[in-house]
């Protein structure tokens, strides 16, 4: 299996945080070298291992923050 490179750009915040000390993050990574993407996963507390996450294009991000929003407005 090949290995798998990260670089974490900007780290934008924690949004829930385990006993263990993993946090669920939103940062902007490059994976593997290629352009930097949103990303939405649980990172151990060195940055060392992750969990499955999601990542986002700008676009795709623009686009959730859209139907959050709608969502919340809907919930009232």
């Amino acid at each position: 299996m090949p290995e798998i490179t990260y670089d974490i750009q900007k780290n934008y915040g924690v949004l829930s945080e385990e006993k263990s000390g993993w946090k669920k993050e939103l940062t902007l990574v490059s994976w593997n070298g290629r352009n930097a993407k949103f990303d939405i996963r649980d990172w151990s507390p060195d940055h060392e291992k992750m969990g499955k996450g999601i990542t986002l294009t700008r676009e795709e991000a623009e686009k959730l923050v859209g139907f959050l929003q709608a969502a919340f407005a809907q919930e009232g």
